[in-house]
């Protein structure tokens, strides 16, 4: 069990580094484009980056069941909101694969750890 949730919380530092230090790549990725403002950007590195960042770091440091709980949490909500959009604003291949990862993380990670 130890294993997974480390492996949870890398993985979500290691994609939100991408959001955060590379907003442009990730952008291209969710496929979103930039404004006439910086502020495109600086919501991808703040919700897509540093915020999964901290989120791994925290969990990581703590490294109690409550923090990897909590990882969990925060995937499965990212998940409920992918959903949301699958079926509210019509569902995409690119859509489902970021759904079942978001819930491939976030319902083990609560499961394990409730």
């Amino acid at each position: 069990m130890d294993i997974v949730n480390i492996i949870f919380a890398i993985l979500s530092i290691g994609l939100g580094l991408f959001g955060w230090l590379a907003p442009r790549y990730t952008m291209g990725a969710l496929d979103l484009r930039a404004g006439d403002t910086t502020m495109g950007m600086s919501e991808v590195r703040a919700s897509a980056g540093a915020l999964f960042v901290g989120m791994g770091l925290g969990a990581l440091l703590l490294a109690t069941p409550t923090a990897y709980v909590m990882l969990g949490f925060c995937w499965s909500g990212a998940a409920m909101g992918r959903l949301t959009s699958l079926v509210l604003d019509g569902a995409t291949q690119k859509k489902w694969v970021y759904f079942i990862v978001e819930a491939g993380v976030g319902i083990p990670a609560i499961l394990l750890n409730l």
